[in-house]
């Protein structure tokens, strides 16, 4: 019976939020989190068995959706979860790997990026932002409403206990060679999240809402390191949002514990 209420209650809390993203033109995607059997080693190389056995996310789109091009290139994310954090890993296809920012809490999107927007709730009220580069520098961050409500982004809080680490398939920022990409893992402790929110370590059969953005610039070669070319950057998630703003999480996928 508890199983079946929360699925009820899974399919309640989905029913606004999809017809809110068919208006946008796509309904919200879904991922079912396995549970890992033991603690997973944060190196930035998801080749673990519980990794291997794990399923991937679709391939990232435009964040407008089908209407707009597909990617240059593929994104894809998978998660896990245990007593103590929720497991992340991405895979980025890129031929020429870069990044430039090293301080903690810069505006990280100004490089190419991962980036992680996580509604515990799934009200659409107190969510959380990480981003991070293929340096491995992060910034995080908390929002108790969205910006289009007046919302204020907390860049004070932090993350205690945080692991992220990064894997460079190529050479960084080195160009002249041709780079398969980079992977990355995080692992965000669950303790990170309860002042905030009131959510801590969910339940299997807990649903959260969440979604996942990749920011790419479009670059040239410079004198020194690389020159970001005239335009706007490419903007690609997993569940596309419908508009250009990650700040709706009423248009976030859904995660499901398993």
């Amino acid at each position: 019976m508890v199983a079946a209420h929360r699925l009820t209650l899974w399919l309640i809390l989905l029913a606004p939020a999809v017809a809110s993203a068919q208006d946008a033109g796509s309904p919200p995607k879904s991922y079912l989190c396995h549970r890992a059997a033991s603690p997973l080693r944060i190196d930035g190389l998801p080749d673990e068995a519980a990794w291997k056995a794990a399923p991937w996310t679709d391939d990232f789109v435009d964040i407008e959706g089908a209407a707009k091009p597909r990617p240059r290139f593929r994104t894809r994310a998978k998660l896990l979860w245990d007593d103590e954090y929720l497991y992340i890993a991405a895979d980025l296809e890129e031929p020429d790997v870069w990044a430039t920012l090293t301080q903690h809490d810069s505006v990280i999107f100004r490089d190419n990026d991962f980036e992680v927007f996580l509604n515990p709730s799934g009200d659409s009220r107190n969510y959380f932002e990480f981003e991070m580069n293929a340096l491995n520098t992060g910034w995080d961050l908390f929002l108790p409403k969205p910006y289009r409500e007046q919302g204020k982004a907390d860049n004070g809080w932090e993350i205690p206990g945080l692991k992220t680490a990064v894997h460079v398939e190529g050479t960084l920022n080195k160009s002249g060679d041709k780079d398969r990409g980079w992977t990355l893992e995080i692992a965000f402790p669950w303790t990170a999240f309860t002042e905030r929110s009131g959510f801590g370590r969910p339940k299997p059969g807990d649903v959260w809402r969440i979604n996942f953005s990749r920011v790419e610039w479009r670059t040239e070669t410079a004198a020194v390191g690389y020159r970001k070319l005239p335009g706007k950057e490419d903007n690609w998630v997993w569940s596309p949002q419908g508009v250009v703003d990650m700040h709706r999480p009423e248009r976030w996928g859904f995660l499901r514990f398993d």
